[in-house]
């Protein structure tokens, strides 16, 4: 299978150069990009007028909390998980869960997103809407034990459960992420065991760290230490490990996360929506740590638009900062797309020969994208993934002109629509 995408303005290379250029894809990689392509291909794609982008990698996500959306809005993080997002979970069957994946996935091919980082339950029904729907997705099961020598062995079994029937799937696309929770819903010994499994099955892990100030006092007051150190301590973190949030994190915590190869995934949506803080990204991107960008669930977003998210995170900063030069738009370009690339271990976020075709082809025939002086900026600053018109994975054309080829999105909205019902 091949596709030539003609015409368009390519956002080519790590260095982010834009050139007038055609992008000839074979098989599931990028096989050539220049001018005037001559070979044939099956699907030939006109981008007159149009951006080829890399795709997005949404770093940190809940993709089945779509069907929460809206629900529970304006509460601080703490009463929104007790009172109001935990008891509707513990109605969500794993049915409900599958329908919102579907949901979610068709969200995120209708925004350009090609890949994510997921943490759920029943996450083997969201590998199954994931295979369907043609997206890589990075799927983590939430372990929480809350200290409990029980749950604690039965969260390992589950998570090894879900490990075997995510892998029977058998897709490159689809692959299977350790999740703990967070250090003050976990014990050390589940965390510790994390860490041995996720060496011995060669696994990514992700988990939730300073997202609030609560969250590290509360395990200041248990440790004596702040989470990040803690994790240190235990030897949990790595250059496998992927850190969501990390707003509350002081120059040592920072230096750890250096030292030790850690991604952070900012969620500048989500964090500004439940009050939680703001990332400190100026000691983070000095001291070199790599720094994905990630949605949150919809239930604290309210969406999974990267595009939107990269303005909220370059803006946040600034004003936060009162520097209008920190989290420039190539910065924050880089965190949603080649930044969470890396953090995956995955060839792709970067349009250039040999890389994964994952690509998103992004309509600049709109007012708020002309004139097209900086496409970067226009990508940043201007565009939403409503201006996405095709995205292809893995070398596959999963929305082509606006219309998704791989989910029927009619039953996909009905079914989420059915699920809710039973919740409210």
């Amino acid at each position: 299978m091949s596709i030539l995408i003609k015409n368009g303005l390519v956002v080519y290379g790590e260095d982010l150069n834009v050139v007038n250029a055609d992008v000839l894809i074979e098989g599931n990689r990028i096989a050539k990009v220049a001018k005037n392509i001559r070979e044939g291909a099956d699907t030939v794609i006109d981008a007159s007028g149009r951006v080829v982008s890399p795709g997005f990698v949404n770093l940190h996500t809940h993709s089945p909390m779509g069907l929460l959306r809206g629900l529970a809005d304006d509460l601080p993080l703490m009463e929104w998980l007790e009172k109001h997002i935990w008891p509707r979970e513990a109605k969500l069957t794993r049915e409900a869960i599958k329908a919102g994946a579907y949901l979610g996935a068709l969200e995120m091919i209708k925004t350009g997103t090609t890949a994510f980082l997921d943490m759920y339950f029943h996450m083997d029904a969201v590998g199954e809407a994931v295979l369907e729907s043609g997206l890589r997705g990075y799927l983590g099961y939430g372990m929480i034990d809350l200290g409990d020598p029980e749950r604690t062995e039965k969260e390992v079994k589950e998570a090894l459960r879900e490990m075997r029937e995510i892998e029977k799937l058998e897709s490159d696309r689809i692959q299977f992420v350790f999740g703990p929770h967070a250090p003050y819903t976990c014990s050390l010994a589940l965390l510790k065991e994390v860490r041995k499994l996720a060496d011995e099955h060669g696994k990514l892990i992700t988990i939730h760290v300073s997202e609030t100030m609560s969250e590290v006092g509360r395990i200041q007051e248990r440790y004596g230490k702040s989470p990040v150190v803690l994790l240190d301590d235990i030897g949990f973190l790595g250059k496998d490990v992927i850190i969501a949030h990390g707003v509350w994190l002081d120059s040592r915590d920072v230096q750890i996360l250096a030292r030790n190869g850690v991604t952070v995934a900012h969620n500048p949506g989500s964090n500004m929506k439940l009050a939680s803080g703001v990332m400190p990204i100026g000691k983070l991107l000095n001291a070199g740590v790599n720094i994905g960008l990630g949605t949150d669930g919809s239930a604290s977003n309210n969406n999974l638009d990267m595009l939107e998210e990269m303005k909220l995170a370059a803006l946040l900063h600034k004003v936060h900062n009162l520097d209008p030069t920190i989290a420039d738009a190539s910065t924050v370009f880089r965190m949603a797309t080649q930044n969470g690339a890396r953090a995956l271990n995955l060839k792709a976020g970067v349009i250039k020969e040999g890389y994964l075709a994952d690509i998103a082809v992004i309509d600049f025939n709109r007012p708020h994208l002309r004139p097209i002086n900086n496409v970067v900026s226009h990508l940043v600053y201007s565009a939403n993934g409503n201006d996405v018109e095709t995205t292809i994975v893995d070398g596959r054309i999963l929305m082509l002109d606006g219309e998704v080829l791989t989910l029927d999105e009619e039953k996909v909205l009905e079914k989420a629509e059915k699920v809710v019902e039973s919740l409210l």
